[in-house]
């Protein structure tokens, strides 16, 4: 009787780690787009001539619950993307990018939100003797972003299925090297989609979250470095550093809001102060202004598994030299490694103008 027990415990306990098993379903989806490039800035309607087409190609890991995160966000995918896009432009050539997207899911699963964030080729740069019409994209690597939002059925005839709706696109190479006015692709999109081992789809898992989630003020300190150029052409690329010290004080799982300082040492803008002063007097600018400045901020982290998307505001409180404005915003991914160390990539910029990509490394204590 005892090994009757013992064999029948152990039957079940396979049965239910058979169960809890990611089955580790995935898709692959295609969309082809047409759209327009917008002219966000009068600075490139010479560069608008057609309209653009291309294909997104995808895969995307499904989620089910299996971890506790998962159903917090009403089980999205994450997955990769490929984007090849005709600019229909000779000025502006082709682009080829590479991302990391997550899919998210609205309305009984009808509707899908991705987000994708990567990096892109550009086939044709600016360059100054062949290429100077260009002043879009200064450097033939560009930081590149792009939203998607499809009406979407999975599955409708064994594993295939459609979606349609619309995309944007923007290429930028945030400042890195001159110039850098960008571009942003508005586009329709239609494709499909196809759902591997679709006979296998176990149901959802709710979360066993319990419902209130308390923890104390946390400490982070954060150092944050990279290269940009202002916008004067062939001024030369610079090193930047940025220490950042702030609180922040978790709602709940998913969210933390955030309050501290930055203080900027962008050594661009000491070389562009002493270009002003020499090449431009009647600026009034002497040469003697302090490039350094200094801010608050306050902002929101919305926690995903190990992932983090940041979003901040400041305001210079120390502000010698009139630069874009007081006012500057930073967007960005946090991915924790253990409970205290981070790593971060971030756009800081002024409104919808860059300033940089910062790569950082920090702590919270």
């Amino acid at each position: 009787m005892k090994h009757l027990i013992a064999c029948i415990f152990c039957l079940f306990t396979i049965l239910v780690s058979s169960q809890e098993k990611d089955p580790n379903l995935f898709t692959l989806d295609v969309n082809f787009f047409y759209g327009t490039v917008l002219e966000h800035n009068p600075d490139i309607s010479h560069l608008i001539a057609d309209h653009p087409t291309g294909l997104i190609l995808s895969y995307s890991k499904k989620t089910y619950g299996f971890k506790d995160w998962e159903s917090r966000f009403n089980y999205p995918d994450w997955g990769f993307s490929f984007v090849y896009q005709d600019m229909k432009s000779e000025t502006l050539g082709e682009n080829y990018g590479l991302y990391a997207h997550y899919n998210f899911y609205f309305l009984k699963r009808n509707i899908n939100l991705r987000i994708g964030q990567g990096i892109a080729y550009t086939t044709n740069p600016y360059d100054k003797a062949e290429n100077f019409r260009n002043n879009a994209y200064g450097s033939d690597l560009l930081s590149s972003t792009y939203v998607m939002l499809n009406y979407k059925k999975e599955n409708i005839f064994k594993g295939f299925g459609v979606q349609a709706g619309i995309s944007i696109v923007h290429y930028s190479n945030a400042n890195f090297r001159a110039p850098n006015t960008s571009t942003n692709t508005f586009a329709f999109n239609i494709g499909t989609n196809y759902v591997f081992n679709n006979d296998k789809e176990p149901e959802y898992i709710a979360s066993s979250d319990e419902k209130t989630y308390k923890e104390k003020i946390k400490y982070n300190f954060v150092f944050r470095t990279g290269l940009n150029e202002s916008d004067i052409i062939d001024m030369g690329q610079f090193p930047f550093y940025i220490v950042s010290a702030y609180a922040d004080k978790r709602l709940n799982r998913k969210s933390a809001i955030q309050f501290g300082t930055d203080v900027f040492f962008s050594k661009f803008l000491e070389e562009l102060i002493d270009f002003y002063a020499v090449a431009f007097p009647e600026l009034d600018v002497t040469g003697d202004e302090d490039w350094k400045r200094v801010g608050l901020f306050v902002g929101h982290e919305l926690f995903i598994n190990k992932m983090s998307i940041i979003t901040q505001l400041g305001y210079y409180v120390y502000y010698p030299y009139d630069f874009e404005g007081q006012v500057y915003n930073r967007i960005g991914l946090k991915r924790y490694f253990g409970d205290k160390i981070f790593g971060a990539i971030t756009l800081k910029s002024h409104g919808a103008k860059a300033e940089a990509v910062e790569f950082g490394i920090g702590i919270r204590l």
